[in-house]
C-alpha cells in the first residue's frame, strides 16, 4: 500500500509562507524523522536525498494571501496544491495534525489525519523535512532582500531579535498582519485600503511564482546564488548556477495559456536586457564562466512549472 504524506511548515511565524509538503517514498530512506528533531546540517542532507529518491509536491501559500484566506484555508489551499503535483500513484493519505486538509476533495475518503505523523510516518517525516528545508532557503533569500529582520536565523519565528527589528524598520511586504503581534504593528502604520489592487494581486503571483522554480532547479542540483538580482535596468528573477554554468533565469506566471505562453513573451527586447544583466553581474563577481539565458513558465491556480527553456 502505498502511503502519501502530508505536513505542513510555518503555521505560526510572523512572516514568510505557509508551506505544505506531499511526499511519496518509492524505496525506503534511512534517518527520517520529525523536521523539528533534526539539525539543520541533517535536515540538509536528508532534503537532497529526498529530491533524488522521493516524488513530491510544495503548496506555498504568501503571507499576504495567508492574510486574506485565514490559516485553516491557506492550510487547505497548500495541501491541495502540494498534491497536484504528485505523479505517483498512492493508496492512502496521511496528514500530520487533528485536521483533514484534503475534505472536500476526491481524496477526502481514503486522508486520515494523525497527530505526530512527522514522528511515526516516513513518507509524512519526509514531507516535513522538504517542506522545512525549501522554507528556510525562501527565508535565507528574504534575508538579502529585507535586510536587518534576521530572516536568515530565525526565519520568520516570533522573537525578541525579530521583534526588536520590527520597532526598528517596520513592517516588510513579508509579514503577516493578521498575526499577533504585527497585527498591533500595523495598527500604528498609515492605513491603506483592503482591497488588493490588480498590481498586488499579481506580484503575489510572480512571489509564489519565483519560489516554486527556484525550487525546481534545487531539484536539479541548482545552487541558487540570488533572488531578484538588480541592475540599473533590469531585475533578473533567479541567479543560480550548475557544473560550472551560470543560469539567469526569468520566470512568467500565466493563469492561463490559452493565448500566448510565458516563454513567447520573452522578446528581443527583454531577451536583450536579461543579456546586459547577466554580463554586469559576472563583471561585478570577478568570475570567469559559461553563461546561459532562460526561461521559466509557471501556470494556472496550482502553479505548475509548465515550461522551461534555455533562450541562448
Amino acid at each position: 500500500m502505498a502511503i502519501l504524506g502530508i505536513d505542513e511548515v510555518g503555521r505560526g511565524p510572523w512572516a514568510g509562507p505557509l508551506v505544505v509538503g506531499a511526499c511519496l517514498l518509492p524505496e525506503p530512506i534511512e534517518g527520517l524523522n520529525d523536521s523539528k528533531k533534526l539539525s539543520a546540517k541533517k535536515r540538509e542532507a536528508l532534503a537532497e536525498i529526498i529530491r533524488e529518491k522521493a516524488i513530491f509536491g510544495l503548496g506555498w501559500i504568501p503571507a499576504a494571501e495567508l492574510d486574506e484566506l485565514g490559516l485553516t484555508e491557506a492550510l487547505c489551499k497548500a495541501a491541495r496544491d502540494a498534491v497536484s503535483q504528485i505523479s505517483g500513484e498512492f493508496d492512502e493519505v496521511i496528514i500530520d495534525g487533528t485536521m483533514n486538509f484534503l475534505r472536500g476533495t476526491k481524496y477526502e475518503n481514503i486522508a486520515q489525519f494523525l497527530p505526530k505523523a512527522d514522528q511515526l510516518v516516513p513518507e509524512v517525516s519526509a514531507a516535513s523535512i522538504i517542506a522545512k528545508v525549501s522554507r528556510d532557503h525562501y527565508m535565507y533569500e528574504l534575508a538579502d532582500k529585507f535586510p536587518g529582520y534576521g530572516f536568515e536565523k530565525h526565519v520568520g519565528y516570533g522573537t525578541a531579535a525579530h521583534k526588536a527589528a520590527i520597532e526598528k524598520l517596520g513592517l516588510c511586504p513579508e509579514h503577516r498582519r493578521s498575526f499577533r503581534p504585527i497585527a498591533e504593528l500595523a495598527k500604528r502604520e498609515k492605513p491603506k485600503k483592503v482591497r488588493k489592487t490588480k498590481a498586488k494581486q499579481s506580484a503575489d503571483a510572480g512571489a509564489r511564482a519565483e519560489a516554486i522554480v527556484a525550487e525546481a532547479l534545487r531539484r536539479k542540483k541548482h545552487t541558487i546564488i540570488a533572488r531578484n538580482w538588480k541592475t540599473k535596468f533590469y531585475e533578473i528573477d533567479i541567479v543560480s548556477s550548475y557544473e560550472g554554468v551560470v543560469y539567469f533565469t526569468e520566470v512568467k506566471y500565466c493563469r492561463n495559456t490559452t493565448n500566448s505562453s510565458g516563454v513567447d513573451r520573452v522578446n528581443n527586447k527583454k531577451l536583450e536586457q536579461m543579456r546586459f544583466a547577466a554580463e554586469a553581474y559576472i563583471a561585478s563577481s570577478s568570475v570567469k564562466c559559461e553563461v546561459r539565458l532562460a526561461v521559466a513558465e509557471v501556470s494556472g491556480d496550482n502553479f505548475r512549472i509548465t515550461a522551461f527553456q534555455v533562450l541562448q
